[in-house]
């Protein structure tokens, strides 16, 4: 154990800085050090190795054989620590593999779109993108990043919030035509109300109760899905009623293609969007860093 205690790159400098200068008090000036302090290493070095490495006279200083080759050796091992140091530094311009997992809908809507973007401002940068809204684990899955909606979970994770966006209750023209629109929140037992088939942080479809109060109702029909996106397209489809990330399906119901119903009794509560990641800001590798400050710098909610 008392060996790592001993800063054995500290004392090769040392002893290479004697060995170069000449003397001990030359090496001391060079590192900060008093000529005794110098003499005193040199003396613990050598009892350490069994072995002199040093011959002092009163003129000059003379390398033993033992001495010479540990001097050699010292440089060696000097230029590589050197160069770890050199090339870790070189961290500070992103490089290398970035792992992004990423919920299908803002990966297809969002991410993906501004990816050129960011690869063109990092080109040593590759980025490895994996789509699911399933909850994974980011030690596990060996992401860097992960973009999670809803709220966190897991305290060992930091998060960077991208926007909040506000939920709605959403159908098709056509699937309204063919079965009314609910009015109120009992109506949509007569519904196709679609669902996922994952567990949420949030369960059922909360709204006003008139009142003053939330009720959550538990959506029931015949297409359980995997996704948001997914839901997205059912909904569009005519299949049924869902709900969903307001920013999500702005774009439709800006087009006309989706409809926002009971929105007398929506509750305004809103989802967050996060990018995770492991490791303290200032720890991070370049090329997180860089793609956590893209996002923070680029994405605006749709309309924003």
């Amino acid at each position: 154990m008392a060996r790592l205690e001993i800063n054995r790159s500290g004392e090769m400098e040392v002893f290479v800085r004697v060995v170069e200068r000449g003397s001990f008090s030359a090496a001391a000036k060079m590192s900060g050090m008093t000529p005794s302090a110098v003499s005193k290493l040199i003396g613990r070095l050598e009892d350490r190795l069994g072995a002199r490495l040093i011959n002092r006279t009163t003129r000059r200083l003379q390398l033993t054989p033992e001495g010479a080759a540990f001097y050699e050796t010292a440089l060696r091992i000097l230029a590589e620590i050197d160069l770890a140091e050199r090339e870790a530094a070189a961290g500070a311009t992103p490089r290398g593999r970035l792992r992004v997992n990423c919920n299908i809908p803002f990966g297809q809507h969002y991410l993906l779109p501004l990816l050129p973007s960011f690869l063109a401002a990092h080109p040593g940068v590759m980025v490895d993108v994996s789509l699911t809204d399933r909850v994974v684990d980011l030690l596990e899955e060996r992401a860097d990043v992960a973009i999670r909606a809803g709220p966190l979970r897991d305290s060992r994770l930091i998060a960077r919030k991208l926007w909040q966006s506000r939920m709605v209750i959403v159908a098709a023209p056509s699937y309204l035509a063919g079965r009314g629109t609910p009015r109120r929140p009992e109506d949509l037992a007569d519904h196709n109300c679609l669902d996922f088939g994952f567990a949420r942080a949030v369960d059922g479809w909360p709204l006003l109760d008139g009142t003053g109060g939330v009720a959550t109702f538990a959506p029931k029909g015949n297409l359980l899905v995997s996704d948001g996106e997914s839901m997205r397209l059912a909904v569009l489809a005519g299949g049924g009623i869902g709900r969903l990330s307001r920013n999500h399906v702005q774009r439709d119901i800006d087009a006309g293609t989706l409809v926002p119903v009971l929105e007398d009794f929506n509750p305004g509560d809103e989802e967050p969007l996060h990018a995770i990641y492991v490791g303290q800001g200032g720890h991070l590798p370049a090329r997180v860093r860089a793609f956590l400050d893209f996002l923070a710098a680029n994405v605006r909610p749709y309309g924003g």
